[in-house]
């Protein structure tokens, strides 16, 4: 279910392009599966049909630290990155993806692989808290370390009570 169409090839009447026929921006949104990141997934897509911009949906994967080579055999990080950003997409999108969203993983670090997607965004959304962490964190890690860092504006999304 992965989309990983180009910006160049993107098009819909919510979509207005410029004079040279590319969209007007691009925002990026992390998701890690979790309702924050679901919820960020969300509102991106209503801010990029407000704005009349693409929007591409990063999921970030590595292995764990320490992690024995011989157990992960039959296990994939990248897989289940993938799977988790499709059910993540089926979840906001269903069966109806627009042509102007895309989606990809990246291996790394989830917070520098944001950041570096942040380069040439018009903004970066994600949730105020992933799957990692402490419970009791008002701001995840990465958003806090996405909020300092990247380079673009970054809208970080609480949860609704």
């Amino acid at each position: 279910m992965t989309n990983t169409s180009n910006a160049s090839a993107l098009s819909s009447p919510e979509t207005s392009r410029s004079e040279d026929g590319s969209l007007h921006g691009r925002i990026v949104v992390g998701v890690d599966g979790s309702e924050p990141s679901i919820d960020a997934l969300r509102f991106a897509v209503r801010t990029a049909k407000a704005f009349r911009t693409s929007l591409e949906a990063v999921a970030v994967w590595t292995y764990p630290a320490g992690a024995e080579v011989a157990l992960l055999v039959n296990w994939s990080p990248e897989n289940d990155a993938h799977d988790i950003l499709d059910a993540a997409v089926e979840t906001v999108f269903s069966t109806d993806i627009p042509p102007w969203f895309s989606s990809t993983t990246k291996p790394g670090s989830t917070a520098r692989a944001l950041i570096e997607e942040s380069a040439g965004a018009e903004m970066l959304v994600v949730g105020s808290r992933g799957h990692g962490g402490f419970v009791g964190l008002l701001l995840g890690s990465v958003s806090a370390v996405c909020a300092e860092h990247a380079r673009c504006p970054v809208l970080i999304v609480h949860p609704t009570a």
